[in-house]
């Protein structure tokens, strides 16, 4: 019994170790709408140095992957190759677009950051978001 246990608990460890990306852009606004979440669409391309930066040190912190698993409907795009909207341009990648439900652009980060600051970024986009939802209501 304890072994079973043990194991479970390193089952669901390793599988929270990463991003719950989407690879489509409409199935994460479908479940940012349903889930009542921010969007958040990175936009790489496969020769991009600090793409991979990204995406092997910040993107792999333990308290952004919790912070993005819990809080954003996440989709990863590769600029060339996926489809995402035309208004989410990205000149320079990697691209980090967060949207409303609806498909609005709260923010949008350009580069590479330190997990610190992405930490930072991912909670003043939550709080803009919480913000602009009360301030509809009372509308």
């Amino acid at each position: 019994m304890r072994l079973v246990m043990i194991v479970t608990l390193l089952a669901l460890s390793l599988f929270a170790n990463e991003i719950e990306w989407g690879n489509n852009f409409e199935a994460a606004k479908a479940k940012a709408q349903k889930e009542d979440k921010v969007i958040y669409v990175l936009i790489t391309s496969e020769t991009c140095r600090w793409c991979r930066k990204l995406e092997s040190t910040t993107l792999k912190d333990t308290a952004v992957i919790e912070n993005v698993n819990s809080n954003f409907a996440a989709v990863a795009l590769t600029r060339g190759k996926d489809k995402y909207p035309k208004r989410l341009k990205a000149p320079m990648v990697p691209m980090s677009y967060f949207l409303t439900p609806e498909g609005r652009v709260i923010y949008s980060v350009p580069g590479y950051w330190e997990k610190e600051d992405y930490l930072s970024m991912m909670n003043d986009v939550e709080r803009k978001y919480k913000n602009q939802k009360s301030t509809e209501k009372e509308q």
